[in-house]
């Protein structure tokens, strides 16, 4: 997603739990949050309309997420725009989709995730390359989101990034058939080459996918 920094004239950020500065966490949430802006460190981030192509990805993965949570109901999916709050480094974030697995150990709320997400997944558009491939990748990195996968269509390459046992973000690849697979979901196959289709699996498809794949 692309984004614009909405920082008042004549003031500085202000870190999380401060009531100084324009915009504390407690306004954001009460005033920004639920249209689409993230936060961090005391500076609104708005994301601006994304492409069709941006939707339909996320869709197709909402789709897959829900339907394998559905029949192996370990966690749930929330998307975008619910906050995961991260204090490790003072910010908001409303990743397209985050899985939060029922063995979490943060808190989830109504309205938001306040901890890591297990999974974090952004889908890449030309004015969010910086901040998906770089800023977002430290942030989850430092605070502890497991994995993030970084969905890019404009260059058709997906980068699943793991924590290891240093609490640092590891490059995990595709088997021999593309597909990405994960111990946090198990069974789940993830085929990288799908995603770049212009016509994507429809929901129904997609479930019968899933219900093959927990078959074994």
């Amino acid at each position: 997603m692309a984004d614009q920094i909405v920082t008042p004239t004549g003031h500085t950020a202000s870190p999380v739990g401060e009531d100084s500065g324009p915009i504390n966490a407690d306004d954001y949430m009460e005033q920004y949050a639920h249209d689409g802006y993230e936060w961090v460190k005391g500076e609104v981030i708005k994301m601006v309309p994304v492409s069709l192509q941006h939707n339909r990805i996320v869709g197709y993965l909402r789709d897959l997420l829900n339907a394998y949570l559905s029949l192996n109901p370990i966690g749930q999916v929330a998307d975008h725009p619910f906050v995961m709050r991260l204090d490790a480094t003072q910010s908001r974030r409303e990743p397209d989709l985050q899985v939060i697995l029922k063995d979490n150990p943060g808190q989830l709320t109504n309205t938001a995730m306040i901890g890591p997400a297990d999974i974090c997944i952004e889908v890449v558009s030309p004015e969010s390359v910086a901040r998906d491939h770089g800023e977002k990748f430290a942030e989850y990195e430092k605070a502890g989101v497991k994995e993030y996968w970084i969905i890019d269509p404009g260059r058709k390459v997906c980068r699943f990034n793991r924590l290891n046992d240093e609490r640092v973000y590891a490059a995990i690849l595709t088997d021999v058939d593309d597909n990405y697979q994960t111990p946090l979901l198990p069974d789940l196959r993830l085929h990288v080459p799908t995603l770049w289709q212009d016509n994507l699996p429809d929901i129904v498809a997609v479930v019968k996918m899933v219900q093959d794949m927990l078959k074994g």
